[in-house]
């Protein structure tokens, strides 16, 4: 006998999707399961290819031009060979009315995007066997189909009183009931009193108008509670014919699409559509009872950073916990007591990503919402365990009130958010109340975040240059480069208004390869002009230097501007490094490996052991300013500079003071070992030709070039 080919065996999945790299991820992940996979780019193609291969699965793009995922799958279960194969809409949409038009097509089932690719084999292999088994069953039904066609449901024939006369239950049915049981009887000896009157009312509907009559009711048998719908036509004189169906299978799909559309999976809790329904009633209720409603948006702090470090599935796991604690924070006393017993209970939904909504109905002050805030971040401060970490977070936490903040849904959350942001400026982990300034505020800001994202294309950015010294000689030893914004309208935009926005929107990473790029260029032609080289200094904000583009981005510059990678010397806080110290010494010793000096900036505020810093291949120690303001007269300071600078020398590390701005500061670290220094004593920072002409002066000195 000859034995198929293995290929024969295979099981084959089609892929209509009108995403090149989507198609691409979809065949590698299904062909490494064992399927064979077949594409299509477009619906017309996937129609075509269907009927050429008769696949034995379709994975359905919903979102296609010309013809799109509902309109395909339409044709598909038009055509004889399409009217059983399993089809899967793959979908971004997450809207009941979308899930529902799905199901009215004929789709089998939904994913959503993103995909989990880790479980997409099993979800169409577990389809593939439900389909498998209901061909089985289904052929199985055809067998007997002719000899109970006629009795597709369960029917009953019934007096005008309800005495049963005749009844052929289905399968299911006589699990619960016999005939025996019923022929004769009553309805009202068979079934609870209160479905025996809904029925009868039903009956006597039908007899007087002689138009079928439908009704739903449930039953308890057999250990569980099952619901059925019945239709009742006039059968002969005085009688009807009860035709009745177990609907409870459909009575839970339409459960679970309301589960879909109104709570989150990952948590359990409402979601973003169910949240804002309730806080509409809660708002009708408030106005007739001229009573607050508190909206608290909460906002996870750095979760990104949790996720980034710990994976998303630690994420998933601090997500449920922080959604249980919430819910624990929030209790019935939190609200004044309702003396007519009604109303809506307090709610706590799961906004989307790391943000969550607690609504509070019938506040009577404003404190109880603040109570109820600080409540949570009190909760919050204990250690989460997600994944074998034990892990602190904080959030922020922005507070709206109707009416006072907003008489409607999205004022109030538009409010609520603003207030949130607010808090985080504040310094995170607090909680802020709305206040008609913060919109204020918040509405500049976003004027001055849309002016920012054009100021490098419009060549509105400036490099200033802040000369680094050896402090004995006064001689320039590297530059530091600092961003400028010179608006055309604003003038010169400080750094501490625009730097911040940047980091949040991030935009800083933009505006750190600009200055990158604009830092090597100039280094490069203060060599081509004949001048000594020197260390051209430029700082990394923790978004560069987490991003994953870092590595091939220096190394673009630098062989955009010809510089000398030794004349390169990137700095990174040491609060960055400490943030994730395994990725920190995996990107410092591959910006090492090209020849670039590196240094640590603001050391002393980061909180870095010995043992650490050891691992850290960094050339040069940068004491921050706050060190440095007050020697050589604050004993405390002192102390600081002068274990940073014997730290720093006995890791053969260079050692350069911020902010130094008298003479008393430098005679004081050289004293301590400090040979370089940075500040407005010597020079504060210039644009590139006074800084050309401070070199310059070095070359041909006529007196000390700089600062004495």
């Amino acid at each position: 006998m000859t034995r198929p080919s293995p290929a024969s065996l295979q099981t084959t999945v089609m892929v209509v999707d009108d995403d090149l790299a989507l198609r691409l991820l979809l065949r590698e992940v299904l062909e490494q399961a064992g399927f064979a996979v077949v594409e299509a780019a477009d619906g017309a193609a996937g129609l075509e290819r269907f009927q050429e291969v008769h696949p034995d699965v379709v994975l359905l793009d919903v979102e296609m031009p010309e013809m799109d995922g509902f309109a395909l799958c339409g044709h598909l279960r038009a055509l004889p060979q399409g009217t059983h194969v399993p089809i899967i809409m793959v979908t971004g949409l997450d809207d009941v009315a979308s899930i529902e038009r799905a199901y009215t097509v004929g789709a089998t089932d939904f994913i959503t995007k993103p995909i989990n690719w880790f479980t997409l084999a099993h979800h169409v292999r577990y389809l593939l066997r439900a389909s498998q088994a209901f061909d089985a069953s289904r052929r199985s039904e055809a067998k007997t189909r002719t000899i109970i066609s006629a009795l597709p449901d369960s029917l009953f024939r019934l007096t005008a009183d309800g005495t049963f006369l005749d009844c052929w239950p289905d399968r299911d049915l006589a699990a619960i009931v016999t005939p025996e049981r019923l022929l004769g009887r009553n309805l009202r000896q068979v079934v609870p009193a209160a479905v025996a009157a809904r029925a009868m009312h039903f009956i006597a509907q039908t007899l007087t108008t002689g138009q079928r009559q439908l009704f739903e009711f449930s039953l308890r048998g057999g250990g569980t509670r099952r619901a059925f719908e019945a239709r009742l036509v006039v059968s002969g004189d005085d009688e009807v014919l009860a035709v009745m169906r177990d609907v409870t299978e459909h009575k839970k799909a339409e459960a679970r699409i309301r589960h879909l559309a109104y709570y989150d999976e990952l948590t359990a809790l409402p979601n973003r559509r169910f949240m804002h329904e309730t806080i509409r009633q809660m708002i009708k209720m408030a106005t007739r009872g001229d009573r607050s409603v508190a909206i608290l948006l909460l906002d996870i702090d750095l979760f990104k950073r949790i996720n980034d470090t710990l994976g998303h599935s630690a994420g998933d796991v601090l997500l449920q916990e922080v959604a249980t604690r919430i819910a624990g924070c929030v209790r019935d006393s939190d609200c004044v007591s309702r003396d007519d017993g009604e109303g809506i209970d307090e709610i706590i939904a799961r906004f989307g990503g790391d943000e969550f909504i607690v609504a509070l109905p019938e506040v009577g002050r404003s404190e109880e919402a603040a109570i109820v805030a600080q409540r949570i971040l009190d909760s919050l401060a204990k250690p989460i365990r997600a994944e074998g970490h034990e892990v602190c977070v904080t959030a922020s936490i922005g507070i709206a009130l109707f009416p006072e903040d907003g008489e409607d849904v999205g004022t109030l959350l538009k409010n609520a958010d603003t207030a949130m942001y607010q808090a985080k400026n504040r310094g995170r982990n607090t909680y802020q109340f709305y206040t008609r300034e913060m919109n204020a505020r918040a509405m500049e800001r976003l004027s001055l975040e849309g002016m920012l994202r054009k100021a490098v294309d419009l060549g509105q950015l400036r490099l200033h240059y802040q000369p680094q010294v050896e402090m004995a000689t006064r001689r320039i030893v590297g530059v530091e480069a600092l961003v400028r914004w010179q608006h055309p309208e604003m003038g010169l935009v400080v750094p501490g208004r625009f730097i911040p926005l940047a980091v949040e929107s991030g935009l800083i990473v933009s505006i750190g390869e600009w200055v990158l790029r604009e830092a090597c260029t100039q280094s490069k032609q203060w060599q081509e002009a004949g001048l000594a080289p020197l260390r051209m200094a430029v700082n990394l904000s923790s978004r560069q230097f987490r991003h994953e583009g870092l590595i091939e981005s220096v190394a673009h510059v630098l062989a955009e501007s010809r510089l000398d990678p030794a004349l390169l010397e990137l700095e990174i806080t040491e609060s960055d490094l400490m943030a994730d110290v395994e990725q920190a010494v995996g990107a410092l010793h591959s910006l090492k490996e090209m020849g670039l000096a590196l240094a640590i900036d603001d050391f002393g505020t980061g909180y870095s052991s010995l043992a650490y810093l050891k691992r850290f291949p960094v050339d040069t120690l940068k004491i921050d300013r706050a060190f440095v303001r007050n020697l050589p007269d604050d004993p405390e300071d002192a102390a600081i500079a002068m274990a940073i600078t014997a730290l720093g020398r006995a890791l053969d590390l260079d050692i350069l003071a911020e902010g130094v701005e008298s003479e008393e500061q430098v005679t004081y670290l050289r004293e301590v070992g400090c040979v370089f220094g940075q500040g407005y004593l010597f020079s504060c920072p210039l644009p590139a030709p006074e800084i050309t002409a401070l070199l310059e002066a070095m070359v041909h000195p006529v007196s000390s070039p700089i600062g004495g």
